[in-house]
């Protein structure tokens, strides 16, 4: 369980002046050999500083390879909504989840521990986010819009990317822990991956639990029908299998909250992720199953149409 890196990523983002810079800062001390970008994006609505990193990986494509590349998607309005609310806010824990599993990896290859592929880490860190009004609860807004967090976060190299997400405002899933999606590709819902729902079982030592969604989940925000959150907006930007790991919680709760950040739920999170990235890299996981894909491309034709904004979009 990776909760000393949890531990460190949420002590640093619970502050009023964080910036990417400071994270950026942390991840390059983890050893040398990853690479870091920071990316600041301003907006009348505010700003937020984008941060991608790099694991390189023995046989990824950055050293010459053939190996598959995982993305890592940290999914957020932001880590804080100040000045109207005081410290870290439950929306941020997709951030903290992904940036404790980049500082996992990164000591990881300092120490000779070097997975077979690349590994790409993003999110975005908002001390001082909106609040947007939903219901059953408050949501966290953004100062930058689903298409500019969509370019920053979702590389055409991520052979498959895996979103990490708070979910914990809704009546759909109730129960502490970790849930994940079954895989979307091009506008499809294909059956949940038995391989990460293997991982889900031995990080967090219990039946898995898999997060129902809608067709309208997996469209644009913008169309003007309700979405669960934006675990699965990767998905309206890429080819690639999108799975979403969803942090949940027994009852309701809004992103905008405080005091809700539960560092062991988040710690799974984190490891789920190190776990999926050394399976997928290796070719030992898979978060598709290919021949079904390709047999309901071939019966029902593509349903990329979900990925836009539709007709009247």
């Amino acid at each position: 369980m990776l909760l000393q890196q949890v531990l460190t990523v949420l002590e640093l983002l619970d502050a009023p002046d964080v910036e990417g810079s400071d994270v950026a800062s942390l991840l390059r001390g983890a050893g040398p050999g990853i690479d870091v970008n920071v990316e600041r994006v301003t907006t009348p609505k505010g700003r937020t500083d984008f941060v991608r990193t790099l694991v390189p990986g023995r046989n990824g494509r950055t050293s010459g390879g053939a190996a598959r590349t995982l993305g890592v998607v940290g999914r957020l309005g932001g880590v804080g909504a100040r000045p109207g609310i005081t410290g870290l806010v439950s929306d941020a824990d997709g951030a903290i989840a992904v940036l404790a599993a980049a500082l996992k990896l990164a000591g990881m290859h300092a120490r000779g521990d070097v997975l077979e592929g690349d590994v790409i880490v993003t999110t975005h860190v908002c001390p001082d986010a909106p609040v947007v009004e939903h219901d059953p609860v408050p949501f966290m807004g953004s100062p930058v819009d689903m298409p500019t967090m969509n370019r920053h976060e979702v590389d055409g190299a991520m052979d498959a990317v895996l979103s990490i997400d708070t979910t914990r405002g809704n009546n759909v899933l109730n129960a502490n822990g970790i849930a994940i999606t079954p895989t979307v590709r091009r506008g499809w819902i294909l059956h949940p991956s038995r391989s990460l729902l293997s991982v889900a079982e031995r990080v967090t030592g219990a039946a898995p639990r898999v997060l129902p969604i809608a067709a309208a989940d997996i469209t644009p925000y913008g169309n003007g029908l309700d979405h669960i959150n934006s675990l699965l907006q990767p998905a309206t930007a890429t080819d690639a299998p999108v799975v979403g790991l969803a942090l949940t919680s027994a009852v309701v709760v809004a992103g905008s909250a405080t005091g809700a950040n539960r560092e062991l739920d988040i710690a799974m999170a984190a490891s789920f992720a190190v776990e999926a990235a050394k399976g997928f890299t290796d070719g030992s996981i898979e978060f598709q199953d290919l021949a079904e894909y390709e047999r309901l491309e071939r019966l029902y034709g593509p349903m990329s149409r979900l990925q836009g904004l539709g007709a009247s979009g």
